[in-house]
């Protein structure tokens, strides 16, 4: 197939296969990262014990990401491939981890249940980090164009959000009040499915800018560290990110929210619709409007958006359902802007660090990112159960929300209120502590593109400090 952009380095097949990759991962992130929480809190377990479980499982999160950052720096395959080998392995095993974390048998006790879940949980969160950070890492070895790498991230989010989609629409659909289905059916439909939109990246794709020859020979944990150390502008982004992420509570209770504020667990189907839709266009349209705008200002300023824009739906409740939908609509645009922008900044920390320290530490850089989506994955989850917890919210087991309608459970007015909280508060404030870590992080596109040239010998050092805009 002819290449409609001979600048670029990879084929129109290439690019797709790389998009498409991302709609099963995406499917797979947020049956742990959305419906985890649901799942288990509609197991007849308490929800603080459940919370906390999510909190210790995570500790492996701790050890694993940066451990395999190490190992992905380390380890040179025969074949002279860096990333596609672990991905190989990953989309084999990720479906099958995942629908043993979602296989809980009913007839467990209380604490075999958790310990089933635990133990599912460390085994899925290992493959997923096989799946995520040679995914991202191998965007530097298809291409070094800064265009492309910026194409190739800003179409990945919108294949992102068609997983979101899709795990938003068929989920609640098939275990809603008219189908039934049970949870450990669907998920098991949609892992099998996102299996197969995983592979062809496995087979198409290509590492062309790869040089094992020139990596680090002797890479050490010191360096590790010295490299983290040097590179700031990675350090304050994924502070900033982790504080709107792990208090990003409303995707863990968006199916309750549904259920009981508004009627039904269907509802959330709305939701995800009217989330995903601009998300779509805005995804379109960011290649150009990244030439016009550099790409960390117009994060900055959505946020500001998001925060004005969340503190209006929380006090404006949601008893008038049109008004909360028409809010929830608007505000999609900026949050969608917000999520497409969010792993542009990995690629730029990964040159920055490289010409600060002298250190290439891809691998390394990429497994921040999948730590920080991760950790805060299970800390919204842990903390959106914790704080229903604290509301009395009444435990509940279940294997659909048609035979949790048919049990007939109410909860108190308490609960409900909590459970409003937890879903339009509690992430406007993380999104504001996340501000202040924003307004330290200097690094801008141009000077990027700098560095990139630098760390790969097309301009000497000495140039580069005369072209930047300012001192690194």
């Amino acid at each position: 197939m002819k290449n409609k952009h001979p600048e670029y380095m990879t084929t129109p097949k290439e690019r797709g296969s790389y998009w498409t990759y991302f709609v099963g991962q995406n499917i797979y992130y947020n049956l742990t990262a959305a419906f985890i929480s649901t799942y288990l809190a509609m197991q007849g377990v308490s929800l603080g014990k459940v919370a906390t479980v999510l909190l210790i499982v995570k500790i492996w999160d701790a050890v694993n990401d940066p451990i395999f950052g190490f190992i992905f720096d380390k380890v040179k395959f025969k074949n002279g491939q860096k990333s596609l080998p672990w991905l190989r392995i990953a989309t084999a095993l990720i479906p099958i981890v995942t629908i043993l974390l979602f296989a809980i048998p009913s007839g467990l006790s209380e604490l075999g249940k958790l310990i089933w879940f635990g133990v599912a949980y460390l085994l899925w969160d290992t493959v997923y980090t096989l799946t995520d950070v040679p995914a991202y890492s191998m965007l530097t070895t298809m291409t070094d164009n800064l265009a492309e790498r910026n194409t190739l991230l800003s179409v990945n989010r919108v294949f992102s959000g068609a997983g979101v989609l899709i795990y938003g629409v068929m989920l609640p659909l098939l275990i809603g009040e008219s189908v039934g289905m049970s949870a450990s059916w669907a998920v098991a439909i949609l892992a099998i499915f996102s299996a197969l939109t995983m592979v062809p990246l496995c087979v198409n794709c290509r590492e062309r800018n790869y040089k094992p020859e020139e990596e680090e020979e002797n890479f050490t944990p010191r360096q590790m560290f010295k490299y983290l150390g040097q590179n700031k502008y990675l350090l304050l982004y994924y502070a900033g990110y982790c504080c709107t992420d792990a208090l990003k509570t409303s995707n863990a209770v968006t199916l309750f929210v549904s259920f009981y504020l508004f009627g039904s667990s269907t509802f959330s189907i709305v939701l995800n619709i009217l989330n995903m839709v601009p998300g779509v266009f805005a995804a379109m349209a960011m290649p150009y409007i990244l030439k016009k705008f550099d790409k960390f200002k117009t994060l900055f300023w959505c946020n500001i958006v998001n925060i004005l824009l969340g503190l209006v739906i929380y006090f404006a409740g949601y008893e008038n359902k049109t008004f909360f939908l028409i809010l929830t609509c608007i505000r999609c645009v900026p949050v969608s802007v917000v999520g497409i922008l969010n792993y542009m900044f990995t690629p730029d920390c990964a040159e920055y660090g490289q010409y600060k320290s002298g250190i290439s530490a891809k691998g390394i850089t990429f497994a921040i990112q999948t730590f920080s989506v991760k950790i805060t994955g299970a800390i919204s989850s842990s903390l959106a159960l914790a704080l229903l917890g604290l509301f009395s919210w009444i435990t509940v087991e279940a294997e659909s929300f048609a035979e949790l309608q048919a049990l007939g459970i109410q909860q108190s007015g308490t609960a409900l209120g909590g459970l409003w909280f937890v879903y339009a508060m509690v992430p406007v404030i993380g999104m504001i502590i996340s501000t202040f870590f924003y307004l330290f992080y200097k690094l801008n596109d141009k000077d990027v593109q700098i560095m990139a040239k630098c760390n790969s010998g097309e301009i000497t050092r000495a140039e580069a400090e005369k072209l930047l805009s300012r001192k690194y």
